[in-house]
């Protein structure tokens, strides 16, 4: 399966109002995995960006002078998401300008003709009801490091949007009893993020144990028996072992 995690920058926050994308990030998943192709395109507006909306992305119209127009990259864009699934938090935020965007091109084919979509907005209201769901706060429920992000950007939202998804869609990814946020860092081992170990790493030793850990590991097994007034379930399930394999 072929999943494309999205996000938009913005001029402001209504299309109807005629504002305009500026940045777009995408990140690919397939079954489930982040193959490190992405599409990312910042985007000359033609208008004014609003005083509120610099404040959260950080983009300025001098930054975006010498960007491409919508129209310029709207192919290239549609071919990168063609056939995906797309992943969106707040959907009908980004596919209202996306599509408006498209008609401005010229473009005959809305964004969910030729994508489906998912919104973790509403996955996240639905697992999570009555709590925020921000993606901020999401991180912080599903511990992925979101600490380089001073300023929203549409990749790199995109890219933590990944690890949120995976996490929310993807069963327990940390020692915890509890949902509450208040408890993340309570007792060390919750409160700890989420980071990718790197595929090239060394792989982990394997000790063989010598004859003298083997007699202490028998020792330390007599001992416990012994406390216990029973048999040790280790030696039991080694015994099972053995018999399955006989």
């Amino acid at each position: 399966m072929r999943q494309i995690v999205l996000d938009t920058e913005t001029t402001g926050l209504e299309v109807s109002q005629g504002h305009r994308i500026i940045e777009i990030g995408c990140v690919e998943l397939v079954n489930r995995k982040l193959t490190g192709n992405h599409y990312h395109q910042y985007i000359n507006p033609q208008r004014e960006i609003d005083q509120g909306a610099i404040e959260v992305h950080g983009i300025t119209e001098k930054f975006l002078a010498d960007k491409p127009v919508f129209e310029r990259v709207a192919q290239d864009f549609m071919e990168f998401v063609a056939g995906a699934e797309l992943i969106i938090h707040n959907a009908p935020f980004d596919i209202g300008f996306l599509n408006s965007e498209l008609q401005r091109a010229d473009s005959t084919v809305a964004l969910e003709a030729s994508c489906s979509i998912i919104d973790t907005l509403l996955m996240a209201r639905a697992k999570h009801p009555g709590q925020r769901n921000s993606l901020d706060a999401l991180c912080q429920r599903y511990y992925v490091d979101n600490s380089q992000r001073d300023l929203h950007g549409a990749l790199l939202d995109a890219e933590i949007l990944a690890d949120v998804y995976l996490a929310m869609t993807g069963g327990q990814t940390a020692l915890q009893l509890t949902d509450d946020d208040s408890s993340n860092a309570q007792d060390g081992v919750a409160g700890e993020q989420i980071r990718r170990l790197a595929s090239g790493r060394r792989p982990l030793p394997v000790y063989v144990p010598d004859e003298q850990a083997l007699a202490a590991h028998e020792a330390q097994l007599d001992a416990i028996a012994q406390a216990s007034g029973g048999s040790v379930l280790w030696r039991e399930l080694n015994l099972d072992k053995q018999r399955h394999t006989q």
